[in-house]
């Protein structure tokens, strides 16, 4: 007989749940002991990340409020109907006037410099905040969000014609315009702004092509756009010279206007001669007395002349009449391009005094009248 007993069966039971117990209360994972920051480096952390924050704060506040810029200057700064916020950031960045376009751009999104900003030149300076520098490029024509056109203003274009393609474009309306043309103040010295007559703008308006607002509001802003452009054009040194010589802007500009309308500019140089050899030639002046007797100059005065001019043009009554009147017109008879400007400014030293236009589209230049009677009796005449 085997010698196993019940009581030992209950007795192997006991003693396994007991180890089994054991066993499953025994903790199957050990806990990780926390390391604690050293007070004083988390101290040291906080407080230079505070001294970095204060310095990138001051350094941005400076610059927003147009502090430590260093030496004052004054730029001129050009905005085109292609910039942007951002491409006026780079402009400005690249003059010296700010130096974080990051923050200028941010900054002009909460000002909303788009709806303030506008087309034009304008002279800023370094100490002008950014608030500043967005006020400073205001245009009274509109801003970056309104629509634009592009006009091109032919060289010898009257104001009158001018102001006709400007209204064309949708610039504004030509009643605006003229209104503009006769009374709006003009901040520079060569413009009579006592006048209300058109013709004080004639030879100022320069020809070029130019970004304009439609319907602009204040239309004399697109006049004194390109009044500004010919003020930019003009070199100093060589007005002096001029000046020295006896000739104003004015008169400049008047000689250049007559020089645009005589010819297609491939002779310029040498039409300035002619006029200028009138003006100041010794004795009768090549048997002219003087007098300029340039057709362009009476047909200004002559608006809506068509066909050949006659004896009886010749003889009207007008300041603008150089067959009857010696010297300079009152005024400029159009506005002239650069090349125009820079043969009044520095005319072709010849003996002419005479020229008329060949068959061959050329002028023939002559120095005595016989001479110039001879061409005109020729076959080379284009009169003939």
């Amino acid at each position: 007989m085997s010698d196993f007993k019940r009581g030992d069966t209950a007795s192997w039971d006991t003693e396994q749940v007991r180890r089994s117990q054991q066993h499953r209360s025994q903790p199957t994972t050990r806990r990780r002991r926390r390391k604690r920051i050293n007070p004083l480096v988390y101290i040291l952390f906080v407080a230079a990340t505070s001294a970095i924050l204060a310095s990138v704060g001051w350094l941005l506040m400076s610059d927003l409020c147009a502090f430590n810029r260093g030496t004052p200057k004054t730029v001129t700064v050009e905005i085109t109907a292609d910039d942007t916020v951002s491409t006026v950031a780079d402009k400005l960045y690249d003059a010296g006037l700010i130096k974080y376009k990051w923050f200028f751009k941010t900054f002009a999104g909460v000002a909303h410099a788009k709806d303030k900003i506008g087309m034009g030149s304008y002279e800023l300076n370094t100490d002008m905040d950014y608030n500043a520098l967005i006020t400073g490029m205001r245009s009274s024509g509109g801003n970056m969000n309104a629509e634009t056109v592009r006009v091109t203003i032919p060289e010898g274009y009257t104001v009158a014609e001018t102001i006709k393609l400007l209204a064309k474009n949708n610039v504004s309306t030509e009643e605006a315009l003229l209104e503009a043309a006769r009374t709006y103040q003009f901040d520079y010295s060569f413009i009579d702004n006592d006048s209300t007559d058109i013709s004080r703008l004639e030879g100022y308006l320069f020809p070029d092509t130019y970004e304009f607002y439609t319907n602009m509001k204040k239309p004399g802003a697109a006049l004194a756009k390109m009044i500004s452009n010919f003020n930019n054009k003009l070199d100093d040194d060589q007005l002096a010279a001029a000046q020295a010589r006896g000739y104003d802007l004015k008169k400049i500009v008047t000689i250049a206007s007559l020089i645009e309308k005589e010819t297609d500019g491939t002779d310029q140089g040498k039409i300035a001669s002619v006029i200028y050899n009138r003006l100041e030639g010794p004795g009768d002046k090549g048997g002219t007395y003087g007098l300029l007797q340039i057709d362009a100059a009476l047909l200004y005065a002559l608006p809506g002349h068509t066909g050949v001019i006659t004896n009886e043009d010749k003889a009207v009554d007008s300041p603008y009449n150089l067959y009857k009147n010696a010297g300079l017109p009152p005024t400029p008879i159009a506005n002239p391009g650069l090349k125009a400007i820079q043969a009044a400014l520095n005319p072709e030293t010849t003996d002419y005094y005479y020229y008329a236009l060949g068959k061959n589209k050329l002028h023939h230049y002559s120095t005595t009248l016989q001479e110039h009677n001879n061409f005109l009796n020729s076959g080379d005449y284009i009169g003939n």
